[in-house]
């Protein structure tokens, strides 16, 4: 897939988290912050901040900056740890299909 399909995807899907109000989603994304802080992952452009706060109190117009997190954590080269990169999956396979 090219880097343009890539962005347009994750465009389409950043738009249906703005209307998006899945405890499902819910659940998988904070699986997703809660690993990231248990692992102590860091992303680039992001700060360690920005995800610990949404780990202790997410709500649904957080779902869009976790679905981009998903995102950066799936398609990094540099994280290697595949229960990451599944529960990275999960948020952006079940927001595709609700």
């Amino acid at each position: 897939m090219n880097g343009d399909f890539m962005e347009k995807k994750a465009e389409e899907l950043i738009k249906k988290c703005e209307t998006l109000d899945d405890t499902t989603v819910m659940g998988s994304c904070q699986v997703l912050l809660d690993m990231m802080k248990e692992k102590d992952v860091e992303l680039e452009d992001d700060t360690k901040q920005t995800y610990l706060k949404m780990t202790n109190n997410l709500t649904p117009k957080d779902l869009s900056k976790v679905l981009v997190m998903a995102l950066k954590v799936r398609e990094s080269g540099e994280i290697k740890d595949v229960e990451l990169k599944n529960a990275a999956s999960r948020i952006i396979r079940a927001i595709e299909m609700s």
